[in-house]
């Protein structure tokens, strides 16, 4: 009798229960945690996943007395539409030129801001720069380009009075293509560099200050700390937010060049997003079908983008976000 009573002791619980009362004592423990956290997964399903069903439009004829199921299937015609199209290429160009000198000019700065910005040691003086250059953030892309238009208008415009100052002709700025993505780039590091810096502030103070000091004993200048301390601090978090950037390159602000664009620049000011807010919307035509398989590519190509880029970072520093 005793034997049977340590076996039946030693028996436990059947396999697969330990699991699940773990689940239930974590779910009694963290509920509050859970529930914080199903407001942005519930986002995400409502607003992100549940309207992708409606990608389908881009393999079909669409048609709105039809509905979405209704409407005949043509498999990739719209996406053989828009590869064919005189507009394709103009498009590719104007985006990928937009989106990589924005990358080339303006992911730096916010990285160098930050480091400057580190080494300022009086608190009231870096707090009043933080301010200053955090401000322009908070301005509508309405304002933003209402402004370029008084400040770069050909006849009262401060930038050409400035050139008139010194002996040159006006330029009208946004009516010429050529001046159109140096402006449109130049506006926004103008407007985002001081708030895209506030991550890499945040990297460099995570940073060991017991580095700094041993940096110190051991004769290391400003300069050298900086190369040897600063940088390799935050470089995980550099290369992340370059990952990220590259990984939105078809993505342009589609608000800011619309904005922008007019008949005069609309040679480099036609981009992806805007092109398919004419075709879907704006036109009488409503293409949504078209503008759909337009989208879609759009979303394809950042995404392979943006796993090649998680490649090539993860084979040269060993960083990547997945």
């Amino acid at each position: 009798m005793r034997g049977s009573t340590d076996t039946k002791h030693a028996v436990g619980p059947a396999p697969g229960k330990p699991g699940i009362y773990r689940v239930k004592r974590a779910l009694r423990r963290d509920w509050q945690l859970l529930l914080l956290c199903a407001v942005p997964i519930l986002y995400f399903i409502l607003f992100h996943y549940v309207p992708m069903y409606g990608v389908q439009i881009a393999f079909k004829d669409f048609r709105a007395v039809d509905g979405i199921w209704g409407s005949q299937w043509c498999g990739f015609k719209h996406f053989d539409r828009f590869f064919s199209s005189s507009q394709f290429w103009p498009l590719i160009k104007n985006t990928l030129g937009l989106s990589f000198l924005q990358i080339l000019l303006g992911f730096p700065i916010p990285v160098l801001l930050a480091i400057m910005l580190n080494q300022v040691k009086h608190q009231r003086f870096r707090k009043f720069v933080q301010s200053i250059v955090y401000c322009p953030h908070f301005i509508s892309i309405v304002v933003l380009t209402g402004m370029l238009y008084i400040f770069l208008s050909p006849r009262n415009g401060l930038i050409n009075q400035v050139i008139q100052l010194f002996g040159g002709e006006p330029i009208f700025f946004l009516g010429d293509a050529k001046y159109f993505k140096l402006t449109f780039v130049l506006s926004g590091i103008w407007q985002n560099a001081g708030w895209s810096a506030i991550i890499y502030i945040a990297a460099l103070a995570g940073i060991s200050p017991d580095l700094y000091e041993a940096a110190q004993v051991d004769g290391a200048n400003k300069w050298q700390r900086i190369w040897h301390i600063d940088i390799p601090g935050i470089l995980p978090t550099v290369v992340m937010m370059l990952i990220l950037e590259v990984g939105k390159v078809m993505n342009l602000g589609f608000q800011k060049a619309y904005l922008m664009q007019n008949a005069q620049n609309l040679a480099a000011s036609e981009i992806i997003s805007t092109y398919v807010y004419k075709v879907g919307l704006a036109s009488g035509i409503n293409d949504f079908s078209l503008s759909t398989a337009i989208s879609m590519f759009n979303s394809v190509i950042n995404f392979i983008l943006l796993m090649i880029a998680n490649w090539g970072s993860k084979k040269l520093s060993g960083n990547g976000i997945f």
